[in-house]
């Protein structure tokens, strides 16, 4: 079987897809805004930092269904791996932002040290994995601005390895991955197929009806 998937989307389906990757550029920076103390913690900043994630994996489906016609096994691979570390992510953005900011730095520490550390460190490195292998795909298949490519999977790194590189460091990384996102996102609304599922099914009924005698 053909590692290729043919697909075609309806224009609409698409431009949700990059409205998706608009709205996670814009929680990440709302994310790094708040970890720079340029604006507050609240209970919404609390709230919308796991919808970044989730909007995130709308991006990438997206942009899989964009590139499936000429992608392969390594772009396929890439995106199942991206989601599932983004759907993990979502996970993690709700511990972090939701649990531990309301109980004592011992238990946190405690937490950190069992099970739940270990999952949080296989949910990024997963991330960094599946980021890494999709950009690549994206980088030999598609016509994706090179350097949008690179600042996706560069930012992608201190957001996996956060507990190695510095805060600053961070905060750059979640500010690339913004701007990275709605390159991303934008590239999308320009490469939207002329042929979409509701053309492919009026071309089939046409080409029925030439050949039905």
């Amino acid at each position: 079987m053909s590692s290729k998937i043919e697909v075609l989307l309806p224009a609409a389906l698409i431009r949700i897809f990059a409205f998706a990757g608009f709205i996670s550029a814009a929680i990440l920076l709302v994310n790094a805004a708040k970890r720079a103390g340029i604006i507050p913690t609240s209970p919404f900043t609390q709230l919308a930092a796991p919808i970044a994630q989730i909007a995130a994996i709308g991006l990438v489906i997206g942009i899989y269904l964009l590139i499936s016609r000429k992608a392969g096994t390594l772009a396929a691979s890439g995106a199942v791996i991206s989601v599932t570390s983004l759907a993990g992510l979502v996970g993690v953005e709700f511990v972090l932002n939701l649990v531990f900011p309301y109980i004592g730095q011992d238990a946190v520490a405690v937490l950190r040290s069992g099970p739940l550390g270990i999952a949080l460190t296989v949910v990024s490195m997963l991330f960094l994995l599946g980021t890494v292998i999709f950009m690549l795909a994206l980088w030999r298949t598609s016509s994706v601005p090179k350097g949008a490519i690179i600042l996706y999977t560069a930012s992608s790194f201190p957001i996996a390895l956060r507990t190695v590189f510095p805060e600053t460091v961070l905060q750059l990384g979640l500010i690339g991955l913004a701007v990275a996102a709605a390159f991303l996102a934008t590239w999308m609304l320009r490469n939207i197929p002329r042929t979409t599922a509701a053309d492919g099914a009026a071309n089939g009924v046409q080409s029925a009806a030439v050949i039905a005698p």
